[in-house]
């Protein structure tokens, strides 16, 4: 599938949200970690052979992990009859939300989707960034956060929101951030052939 995925965050506090795979299928524990930290209502069916219909018919977002063609196909049979959210991990015809690789400090959340087409960039990229997004980061983004509650203490009427809004961008002016790439050598050997015609006479 190359058409990209709408990318979206989803608030899930409080929603039944059910993780399919077994207890111990990493993909299947780091999704049921990852929806626990997001306050979702937790189910993990950790026996995918014995799924039943009733088990995912009032759940909000379903995760499967099984590379299990049958499972996913009914599974996605479930979905068009009670309307939940569905992702089959690694067989995204089957479902409506592809998992994106995240970089996380704080509260910040960065989604990085390839499509599927290029895992390996979409996990160097996660890398990069969450060497990047560091403890200094993270206190950055909590005093931005103390400084947002003062500008609105400071400018706290509605026709203020100018102000407040020009005090938050003072307050972030400054920081800035240096991204660059580096390519595998039969990539660069590729481009070079490529535009060496383009070039010579």
């Amino acid at each position: 599938m190359s058409t990209p995925f709408y990318p979206v965050s989803l608030n899930l506090v409080g929603r039944r949200c059910v993780v399919i795979g077994a207890s111990d299928d990493r993909e299947a524990v780091e999704k049921a970690a990852a929806l626990r930290e997001a306050g979702a209502a937790l189910i993990w069916l950790t026996d995918p052979d014995h799924v039943r219909e009733e088990d995912v018919a009032d759940a909000f977002f379903v995760i499967s992990t099984p590379q299990d063609e049958a499972l996913s196909a009914r599974l996605r049979s479930y979905a068009d009859r009670h309307r939940f959210l569905l992702c089959c991990i690694d067989q995204p015809r089957h479902g409506f939300v592809a998992m994106a690789a995240i970089a996380k400090a704080g509260p910040v959340r960065i989604a990085i989707s390839t499509t599927g087409l290029a895992p390996r960039v979409g996990k160097v990229l996660k890398e990069r960034l969450q060497e990047a997004m560091d403890a200094t980061f993270a206190r950055f983004i909590d005093c931005l956060a103390t400084q947002r509650v003062r500008v609105r203490r400071e400018f706290p009427e509605p026709d203020q929101s100018g102000q407040r809004r020009n005090a938050m961008i003072r307050s972030a002016t400054g920081f800035d951030t240096d991204i660059s790439f580096s390519y595998p050598q039969w990539y660069c050997d590729e481009l070079r052939d490529a535009l060496l015609p383009r070039i010579l006479p």
